[in-house]
Formats: C-alpha cells, sequence, structure tokens
C-alpha cells in the first residue's frame, strides 16, 4: 500500500484504499478527498449495499461539527431488534474535541452490526483520527474521493455512466459533453442520465446537441474546433455568440492554447505511433489522434506563429490591448487561416 506523507513522518497505510465506486462495507469506512459529489454517491451506494443484505438497516446521520458528548456512542449502543446500523458522519475536518476523542475511543471497539462512514473532505484537521484509522485502528477501508481534474479523467466518468447502463456512446458525443459541463461533475452526471433517458440507439455528437445546443455552441472548445479545421467564418460567428453568452474572454483563449499546444507535441513526435505519443505527452489515444487529423494543411511555420499570436491575444485580453474582443477574432481569423497572417 501506498504511503502517505504526513509532517516530516511517513507513515506506511495499513488499510485498503479503493476508488469512489469500489466502495463495500467495512466497520468504519473513511470517505477523503475534496469531491463532494463522488462522495455522496459513494455512501448512497453503501447504503444500497447495506439494503439489499438486510432492508431493516437503520441509518443515522451526525455532523462532526456540531456534535454532542455521547451521540456516538448512543447511536452504536445494541439495540432490541439488532437491526444492523449505518451512522454517516459529516464534517469530520470540521469535528469538535469531543468527536475527535470519542471516534478515537469507538475504533478501539467498534459495535457489531454498524458501520461508521467518516466524511473528511481535507485539511489537518482530525488528523489523528485519520492516521489511526489508516493505521489499521478499527478494521476500516478508505475511500477516496480525489478531483477529477484532467480532460481524460472526466471522460471516463462520462464513459462509465453509459457503460453503466449498457448504452453506446460515440467518442464526439463524450468529448461534447466534457466540454460543455467541464466545471461542474453533478452537472455531467445529471447530463449523462437525461441523455441516457433518450431512445437513440447510440448516443452521437447530434444527440448531445439536441439537448444541450446553447451549451455545446457556445462552448470554448468549439470555437477552436472550428477555427483549426478552417471554417474562418462559422468561427468568427461562434466567437460572437460564445461572448453573447457570457463566455469570458480568458477561457477561450486558454481553449486555443490547448488545442495547439497539442497539435505542436504531436507534430514534434516524428514516426512514432499513436500509443507512444500519448504515453510520452501524457494524452488519452483519442486526444492524438485528433490533433493528427486537425495538423492536416498546417506547417511548422504556420503553427508556430499561431501559438504566438496565441500569447499574444492572451495577454491582450487580461488587460494589454483595449480591445479584447478585437483581440479574439484577429486569432480565430490567424489560426482559421492555419497561421497565415494575411
Amino acid at each position: 500500500m501506498a504511503a502517505r506523507t504526513a509532517g516530516k513522518a511517513t507513515k506506511a497505510v495499513q488499510i485498503a484504499q479503493v476508488g469512489w465506486d469500489a466502495i463495500r462495507p467495512a466497520p468504519v469506512i473513511l470517505v477523503s478527498g475534496p469531491e463532494q459529489f463522488l462522495a455522496d454517491r459513494s455512501v448512497r451506494q453503501l447504503r444500497d449495499q447495506l439494503v439489499a443484505e438486510d432492508p431493516r438497516l437503520e441509518v443515522h446521520d451526525l455532523s462532526a461539527d456540531q456534535y454532542g458528548p455521547g451521540e456516538l456512542i448512543t447511536l452504536a449502543s445494541p439495540s432490541l431488534f439488532a437491526e444492523p446500523r449505518l451512522i454517516r458522519v459529516a464534517n469530520v475536518e470540521k469535528c469538535t474535541d469531543a468527536f475527535l476523542q470519542e471516534a478515537l475511543s469507538y475504533l478501539e471497539a467498534p459495535a457489531d452490526d454498524t458501520y461508521l462512514v467518516l466524511r473528511h473532505g481535507g485539511g489537518v484537521r482530525g488528523k489523528k483520527l485519520l492516521d489511526a484509522l489508516r493505521g489499521g485502528l478499527g478494521g476500516g477501508i478508505e475511500v477516496i474521493c480525489a478531483e477529477l481534474k484532467k480532460d481524460t479523467e472526466k471522460l471516463d466518468f462520462a464513459a462509465a455512466e453509459f457503460a453503466a447502463e449498457g448504452r453506446r456512446v460515440s467518442a464526439g458525443a463524450l468529448r461534447a459533453l466534457v466540454q460543455a459541463f467541464q466545471d461542474d461533475l453533478s452537472e455531467l452526471a445529471s447530463a449523462c442520465q437525461q441523455l441516457l433517458a433518450d431512445g437513440a440507439a447510440e448516443i452521437t455528437e447530434v444527440t448531445v446537441e439536441k439537448y444541450y445546443s446553447g451549451r455545446v455552441e457556445t462552448n470554448a472548445f468549439k470555437v477552436a474546433d472550428t477555427a483549426i479545421a478552417g471554417r474562418q467564418g462559422e468561427a468568427l460567428i461562434l466567437l460572437r455568440h460564445a461572448l453573447a453568452s457570457g463566455q469570458d474572454p480568458v477561457p477561450i483563449v486558454a481553449a486555443f492554447a490547448s488545442k495547439l499546444r497539442t497539435m505542436a507535441k504531436v507534430s514534434g513526435g516524428g514516426r512514432s505511433s499513436q500509443g507512444e505519443l500519448a504515453s510520452r505527452f501524457g494524452l488519452a489515444p483519442w486526444q492524438v489522434q485528433r490533433a493528427q487529423r486537425d495538423l492536416g494543411g498546417w506547417s511548422d511555420e504556420g503553427l508556430g506563429r499561431a501559438i504566438d499570436l496565441i500569447a499574444t491575444t492572451d495577454a491582450a485580453v487580461k488587460g494589454a490591448e483595449r480591445d479584447a474582443v478585437y483581440a479574439l477574432e484577429r486569432m480565430v481569423s490567424v489560426v482559421s487561416r492555419r497561421g497565415a497572417t494575411r
């Protein structure tokens, strides 16, 4: 098991650490990490597992930051009919001293037929409790709910939503969804569930645009993809639509920069295979394939000029020039001409 660093000391983790979708019953379950949506879903999955095992399950909720002495012991005490109990404790990262002391005592001898879930969103508060649990006290497990930051992680998440229901979804539809809902995982999950209700045999990019045309059309990456494809007029229309819909210029420039940086990496990768390029540059295979397709008609000189102009545009929209819209339109036009300035 991996080791964690705590202060100056490094302590080996003695308990199983699993992903949010692999939660399972244990006397104590530490649900850690900043992604609240995944944590909530994971705990719901645990509850469903326990109800399936015994419908008599009693569910109790505590908040560690408003904890009163004796609450945990009271809820964990044996009941008359010996029903199994699930005790969910929120805000452990803000716990009171009373909770910390009593939770540490509870780990010494967890109650029978009781499942204690400790939700810790991050930070140093409650570290003594976490260290004890990770060291093996209480016979627990840790469920890690890390934030999904990379597009590849969000793509994998969305793909899993459809796979769980046995539905086919195109790569283009997944990319469109992630681009449209990249800032909120719960919204992305809700969008996937709505699309699953559609009766189409396969979820495609057309299906996504039918439901979320406004979100997709105004997305910064949609503008970038259209410009890179050489469709200047359409790209300028999408840019103006994005700005009119409230899109901030900075993320639009960032989308162009991300796309062209990937193209430059792949262009400099020589004759390496897609798999080799993906491994070398930390990309998904579909990103390499997309970049190779986008590079059609581009020269190294044109790519360099476009990247230089994107850097200039980034400064412009952050205050270096008076007219940010003009700077954006200039960038879109040059990229649409594959780096030609006139």
